[in-house]
């Protein structure tokens, strides 16, 4: 049986196709050949940002240090771009990398060039992204929400292009559910995911909250997170129910009434059903003698 490739096939199908399209350009007449697979160096200019990057923080100083390191080694991995016109590319996956090189002061950059259309560019840099190791656990489930959404894929299809199963996505798609505070917490790293995997198990967003401010209150491991809210839902499932059913409440309740229009003061009968107590209140010792004397008893 042959090993799954942790990239999964919807990439390397993608490229794949990319490649065949090039093929048949270069056969139509009248038609500059671009040569799949091959690498160029595009003047940076003529590259324009991908308006379907799901990245969108980049530290400042990370990038520094790349622009320096570029300075010194020049680009290492090609960034890949599709040619949109005539001295017109657009990125499909290397933003960092261009503009790290913008920031380093190259004129040209090495680049892959690829055929694409909007849908394939959408999921080619998605899914590169999401293989890429430093990318937070909300920036990925943005990307599997994006997929599925934009790209019309199930839960299935997206673990076969990314090569994940499906509880996993499952688990990262959960975290777009947790309160925005949360959210931006993970994707600061303030926070790890196996924190916020223990927090979206409470269904309340304010004991969620609560739970959050405690982590960074008092820097609790995932696993005293996982006792918390343990606590919490065992507290929740002992909170006391109604005494009595619904009908018997109602009889109670007009007999509450009716004994205190009775004795002309409020009287309070509680039951739990089986048995329970009436508290009849007095203002004073002439006010105890009137309700001894309704009861007969003065």
């Amino acid at each position: 049986m042959s090993k799954k490739k942790g990239l999964g096939r919807g990439l390397n199908a993608l490229l794949s196709d990319s490649e065949k399209e090039d093929r048949l350009e270069t056969d139509l007449p009248n038609v500059h050949p671009t040569p799949s697979g091959s690498i160029s160096d595009i003047p940076i200019g003529h590259v324009e940002v991908n308006p379907f990057q799901p990245r969108t923080h980049f530290d400042k100083e990370a990038l520094k240090e790349l622009a320096d390191s570029i300075k010194v080694h020049g680009i290492i991995q090609p960034i890949t771009v599709r040619k949109l016109a005539r001295d017109q590319y657009q990125l499909i996956s290397g933003e960092r990398r261009y503009q790290a090189s913008k920031l380093a002061g190259l004129k040209t950059i090495p680049s892959y060039v690829r055929s694409a259309d909007d849908q394939q560019m959408l999921e080619m840099s998605l899914i590169e992204n999401i293989q890429r190791e430093n990318l937070n656990a909300i920036e990925i489930a943005l990307s599997y929400q994006r997929l599925i959404s934009e790209c019309s894929l199930n839960q299935e299809q997206l673990g076969d292009r990314v090569g994940k199963n499906r509880a996993t996505i499952t688990n990262y798609l959960r975290l777009l559910k947790l309160p925005p505070d949360i959210q931006i917490a993970v994707r600061d790293n303030r926070i790890t995911m196996g924190h916020a995997r223990a927090v979206i198990n409470v269904e309340n967003s304010e004991q969620q909250l609560y739970i959050f401010n405690k982590i960074l209150a008092e820097d609790l491991s995932v696993r005293k997170v996982e006792e918390l809210v343990r606590l919490l839902s065992n507290q929740e499932d002992k909170k006391e129910k109604p005494s009595s059913p619904p009908a018997t409440n109602r009889e109670i309740s007009q007999l509450q009434s009716s004994l205190s229009s009775h004795f002309g003061t409020r009287v309070v009968v509680k039951s739990d059903g089986k048995k329970g107590e009436i508290k009849i209140p007095f203002l004073s010792v002439e006010d105890l003698n009137r309700i001894l004397d309704i009861l007969k008893m003065s």
